[in-house]
């Protein structure tokens, strides 16, 4: 749809509602090819692994977490569908046309993160397959600066170059480059299964991995139990689930693109619970291989392939992995950020500047390496931040709203949406008190059980979501 006469503080033609709908189900399908086909899935998949203790467990605690994903991706994209709006465009509706900013820059702010964690990983998997030389290795032993190895940090540096000039088309090219990215991805990981289940002696849905190694590789998850215990198998699906944190926010940044909701419903289908069983199902079948073949618990793909003997082998794989990385950082982190950060600033701020800036952020961040440790203890802790901004968006759009949005207004500084002063009160403390039990209380106090991190999203998506309703049934919004 057009808008008519929209407040330049608030419109700009990238935050517009979407003109050209031709994303079909293979588009949004290659929208999670892209986002969970990455080194730090795969990382993440064959931690969680560990914690399920067996193959069965593994496929039981993945596929039912994938359904409740498939269900959330569902919620918000049909919101994005049906409006043709992104994310900070859709969060005015809740939050008020200025306090949409605050959801806006929360989500840019962990977007920055992810994509300085991502250009590490693709950066790691050149490191890995370039120390195979021996003036590179001695470069990389004795070399350093920022906290890194000097061939650490010129790796990253060019990866993450090499991200901005996908982007500089917008997003028709980062359909096409997704649209053949995640399918390659599959190609490489297929093979490299395969590869080591022949290497191994064949398929075994018993790992053989001792308990006593599961213990010391998962001794730091922040589980309590065993591996393979009820408690470790909730904690598995609850940090999948979390894993998607960010882009149960921004998926309608995809979704509006869509021809209609069938395609979001089919393209996310085959997309989630089918390609994350799939992807997982890989990634477990790997991690037994490996085991098998080297001896070792081996977590991060890169590792594998650093081990093969053909040079050639190391090369396509380290390619491929890096190319898979590059695609979720432009799907998951880029694309957020650049519209996040234009909507604070639409006059003067684009949706490549906005990207820029984004990708500066994560380059500064880079020496201090926030991602560096366990992964289920990160993805948790940034999951955490972003469940009471769902949880009040869904609440609002679903529940309060019942699904009848005024487009139009979200573009008017004095419209529907203004409520006090563009700022929504009841929005603002719903998420202050989502916030301090998803985020606060258990990540900078003792107050709660130490398994509450786990869980952080879970009561920020509850708490914030029940608190905004309530609020709104007590205090009905209203325009200022």
């Amino acid at each position: 749809m057009d808008i008519r006469n929209p407040s330049p503080a608030l419109y700009n033609e990238d935050l517009a509602p979407a003109r050209e709908r031709n994303w079909g189900p293979f588009s949004i399908f290659n929208v999670w090819t892209s986002d969970v086909h990455s080194l730090w899935g795969y990382y993440l998949a064959a931690s969680l692994f560990l914690l399920c203790g067996s193959f069965t467990n593994f496929l039981i605690a993945i596929g039912l977490s994938s359904l409740v994903i498939y269900a959330l991706m569902n919620l918000i994209g049909y919101a994005g569908e049906k409006t043709g709006v992104p994310y900070p465009v859709l969060a005015r509706a809740s939050f008020g046309i200025w306090g949409a900013n605050l959801a806006a820059l929360v989500r840019a702010v962990v977007a920055c993160f992810w994509y300085g964690a991502q250009t590490a990983a693709a950066s790691g998997a050149m490191v890995a397959l370039l120390i195979r030389n021996p003036g590179m290795l001695e470069y990389h032993q004795n070399v350093h600066f920022l906290g890194h190895s000097g061939l650490e940090v010129i790796c990253y540096v060019v990866i993450w170059a090499l991200q901005l000039l996908i982007i500089q088309r917008g997003m028709e090219t980062v359909r096409k480059f997704q649209d053949w990215a995640g399918p390659a991805v599959w190609i490489a990981m297929l093979i490299l299964a395969i590869g080591l289940t022949v290497k191994a002696g064949g398929f075994s849905f018993e790992h053989g991995i001792p308990m006593e190694v599961l213990l010391d590789k998962t001794k730091d998850a922040g589980v309590s139990g065993e591996p393979g215990s009820f408690w470790a198998l909730m904690a598995v699906g609850a940090t999948w689930i979390t894993y998607f944190a960010a882009l149960y926010l921004n998926f309608c940044d995809f979704s509006r693109y869509a021809k209609n909701k069938d395609a979001v419903r089919k393209g996310n289908l085959w997309g989630l619970p089918v390609n994350l069983i799939a992807f997982s199902l890989v990634a477990g079948v790997t991690t037994i291989a490996a085991f098998k073949v080297y001896g070792e618990v081996l977590l991060h793909p890169e590792q594998i392939s650093a081990k093969f003997d053909s040079w050639v082998l190391a090369l396509i794989a380290a390619l491929t992995f890096a190319v898979a990385t590059l695609g979720i950082n432009v799907v998951a982190n880029f694309v957020s950020a650049a519209f996040d950060i234009s909507n604070v600033f639409p006059k003067s701020i684009s949706f490549k500047k906005g990207g820029f800036i984004a990708a500066a952020i994560a380059l500064v961040l880079y020496p201090f390496a926030p991602w560096e440790g366990n992964a289920a203890q990160f993805v948790n802790a940034i999951g955490s931040v972003m469940g009471p901004l769902l949880g009040i968006i869904l609440v609002d759009y679903y529940l309060v709203a019942k699904g009848n949005i005024n487009v139009q207004a979200l573009y008017e500084e004095h419209g529907e949406y203004r409520y006090e002063g563009g700022w929504n009160v009841n929005a603002l403390i719903a998420t202050g008190i989502g916030a301090l039990f998803s985020t606060i209380l258990p990540t900078f106090t003792q107050v709660l059980p130490s398994w509450w991190g786990t869980y952080g999203w879970f009561f920020g998506v509850l708490i914030g979501g029940a608190t905004y309703l309530v609020m709104a049934t007590l205090r009905p919004r209203r325009a200022a």
